[in-house]
């Protein structure tokens, strides 16, 4: 009997990793759910319609990206710059599905598109830790059901704020709401001197090309964090690789 190919894996197991991702992802959606919410009556406050509002969850579904397209609508930015400055600032997730990439080479590319949309940052972060361990045969389901159940989080949440962002007087203004939003966001994933390099730099030239027109300081700003970061993450196994040899 050839041990090489596996038994097709029973709906229990299927069923069992599915429901774990879901599971595991369940405390973080604590966190998440007050952003959809938060989405939801900024873009209102943005001048965005519901029903396109609901859109951007449901299609977009990049938080932070989201964030910043409706400050951007909200400031009558050419198009252009938006989708620019939305691709800079989720240029992460291209190292999310490089580090990935060998797990789901095998997957037919149904499988690779499903999870590739679900790929966010907690997503991430849950998956990662699942694909530590030795037994990843099935996975892409728990992938799949972490990703999917944020998903389904944020399109709850993000429904709840439009409903309530509805019902907020105009001149409550909720332009406060974004940056502190942000500051929450990141604040937790600043761990490391990469990350560190990148948010200073990078909010240091925004304060800098603040002036210029259609938020360009932002994308800028982005960029250069970006790259700074990049440069320290590569920097460090240098100078220890030039320390060996040097020793």
């Amino acid at each position: 009997m050839d041990s090489s190919h596996p038994s097709s894996p029973s709906r229990s197991s299927v069923l069992h990793e599915f429901l774990a991702g879901v599971r595991d992802q369940l405390p973080l959606l604590v966190g998440v759910a007050p952003f959809g919410m938060i989405f939801g009556a900024l873009a209102l406050a943005a001048g965005i319609p519901p029903l396109e509002a609901q859109g951007f969850s449901l299609f977009v579904f990049a938080g932070s990206a989201q964030f910043i397209a409706a400050g951007l609508i909200a400031d009558s930015v050419p198009p252009v710059i938006i989708v620019l400055t939305i691709l800079v600032v989720n240029l992460r997730h291209l190292l999310y599905s490089a580090t990935f990439s060998s797990y789901f080479q095998h997957l037919p590319a149904r499988w690779k598109a499903a999870l590739a949309w679900l790929l966010t940052d907690e997503a991430f972060v849950v998956a990662s830790i699942r694909y530590q361990r030795s037994d990843t045969i099935l996975a892409h389901w728990y992938t799949f059901g972490t990703g999917l159940a944020l998903w389904v989080a944020w399109q709850l949440s993000t429904a709840i704020g439009i409903l309530l962002g509805a019902y907020i007087p105009a001149n409550w203004s909720l332009d406060f709401a974004l940056p502190l939003t942000f500051m929450a966001l990141i604040t937790p994933t600043l761990s490391d001197r990469p990350a560190w390099g990148a948010a200073l730099s990078a909010g240091i030239l925004a304060a800098v090309l603040a002036g210029l027109p259609y938020k360009l300081g932002l994308l800028l700003a982005a960029s250069f964090g970006i790259a700074v970061g990049l440069i320290i993450e590569i920097s460090g196994p240098l100078k220890t690789g030039m320390k060996e040899r040097n020793g």
